[in-house]
């Protein structure tokens, strides 16, 4: 996605659509790094998508994630929530967490702030 500050760029292969469950996203970073994401769950209506990673230079596997938004009925806001599982090496935990939920998930949230203006 363009907006979020560590992608340099995406496309999607094979030329599937964005939206279609099963496609599969291809990423470079802002580094250089890939990363290839599985699209596994869509929902305008539910407001959410989940997604797997492919590929990555993360020391991880089994990685799922899911960006569910949540309408505020308190003006026009959305709560934004991101999460993700995933399993690494012990010695590696903590820093992954930390490296994920601030340099992807708190990094999106920020850009997406910035974005919409609010």
């Amino acid at each position: 996605p363009r907006w979020h500050p560590a992608i340099r760029e995406s496309r999607i292969e094979n030329g599937e659509p964005s939206d279609r469950v099963g496609c599969v996203r291809d990423f470079r970073l802002q580094n250089g790094d890939r990363i290839r994401e599985k699209l596994l769950g869509l929902s305008d209506y539910d407001m959410f998508c989940t997604y797997s990673i492919l590929e990555s230079p993360m020391p991880l596997t089994d990685y799922v994630a899911t960006l569910r938004l949540t309408p505020v009925t308190d003006g026009e806001r959305t709560f934004a929530e991101w999460s993700a599982e995933f399993d690494c090496a012990a010695e590696v935990a903590d820093e992954l967490v930390g490296n994920i939920g601030n340099g992807v998930f708190q990094a999106g949230f920020d850009s997406l702030k910035r974005h919409f203006g609010r």
